[in-house]
């Protein structure tokens, strides 16, 4: 629909400069006025005015005065009518829009919640519509929102203030990511978003190493340094580059093709007696391998022993190809809806 009022808008356009240019030409031509006085003319012509004639006209001046005068009434009627129709229809067309937006978004829960859209921002939301998590992105800049693509959901406001915040569904989401560039932005959004919601998993971006602490005081439970983990890959690569190139072929770029997966402990050993990795038989049935064990308290096992005794509230880390991943996901989820 935009395409149309635009191209509606260009001929408008055409038209006015057409007008006008075929007058400052006519009165030149047909009266002998200078360039100057042929711009004036025409100005006051199309404008209406009232202004008195430069010089004194003869009839075929007065004709074409006339024709310019009628011409230019219907040329500036069109372009107004395109002008008006463009922006009622935009911002009604803007209002629909955000009330269908607002609509799924308040029928979302355990969703994530991004706070700025730059690079950072970005890169986090393609990730994240990649392995198909719901998010909402706040932005407080329009022009930015405006290259959003239409399937992403989002709110144009302020994340550093808790109308919008709530507005996003920070009281039901899961997770909440702020990627702005200025760290006192971040404290102040990780602040408000863990008064509002207490369960909230906060990730938050760090410039400087100074705000790390801060931010896990203010209710962080991540802090990222994008600066220093590019400067710690590009190091990496240097010294171990095959190593590194190998990681980089275990990132994921959507459910379809990952090789990393986690499993919760309590989604798979419900009704079935399930007490160390063994008993899973993961490797035999599904051919991945685990690599991984998070304890309940959070701490990490690598590489943890097949005799090693599971507990509630743990998970493991589990690596494999993209179709034993597929695999991994299809038997537990069976088995999750037998038991």
């Amino acid at each position: 629909m935009f395409k149309l009022f635009r191209a509606r808008l260009y001929i408008a356009i055409f038209l006015l400069i057409t007008m006008i240019a075929s007058g400052v030409a006519g009165y030149r031509l047909i009266a002998g006025y200078s360039w100057v006085e042929s711009v004036w003319m025409t100005m006051i012509t199309v404008s209406t005015v009232g202004f008195s004639e430069v010089h004194p006209t003869n009839d075929a001046t007065k004709i074409f005065t006339i024709v310019l005068i009628v011409s230019s009434l219907f040329v500036i009627a069109y372009s107004v009518s395109v002008v008006t129709e463009y922006l009622l229809a935009r911002s009604t067309i803007y209002n629909v829009k955000y009330r269908r937006m607002k609509k799924k978004i308040d029928a979302l829960k355990n969703h994530v919640i991004i706070c700025g859209y730059g690079r950072n921002g970005k890169q986090a939301a393609e990730k994240l519509k990649a392995y198909k998590r719901p998010f909402v992105i706040v932005e407080r800049d329009e022009e930015i929102t405006n290259q959003i693509p239409d399937d992403f959901l989002y709110i144009l406001g302020s994340a550093n203030e808790d109308e919008f915040l709530l507005s996003a569904g920070v009281d039901r989401a899961g997770c909440l990511i702020t990627a702005l560039p200025d760290d006192a932005s971040n404290l102040f959004i990780v602040l408000s978003a863990r008064q509002l919601n207490k369960n909230l998993n906060i990730i938050s971006r760090a410039s400087n190493e100074t705000s790390l602490k801060k931010l896990q005081l203010a209710g962080a439970n991540k802090t990222v340094m994008p600066d220093k983990i590019g400067g710690d890959h590009m190091a990496a690569m240097v010294v171990l580059p095959d190593l590194v190139h190998f990681m980089d072929q275990l990132a994921f770029e959507g459910k379809s093709l990952i090789n990393l997966e986690e499993i919760s402990i309590d989604d798979i050993s419900r009704g079935h007696k399930i007490t160390s990795i063994l008993d899973l038989d993961i490797r035999k049935r599904t051919g991945c391998n685990v690599i991984g064990y998070k304890k309940p308290n959070g701490e990490y096992i690598v590489n943890p022993e097949s005799t090693l005794l599971l507990e509630s509230h743990s998970k493991l880390i589990v690596l494999g190809r993209p179709e034993q991943i597929l695999k991994l996901n299809e038997l537990f989820r069976i088995e999750s809806n037998e038991f």
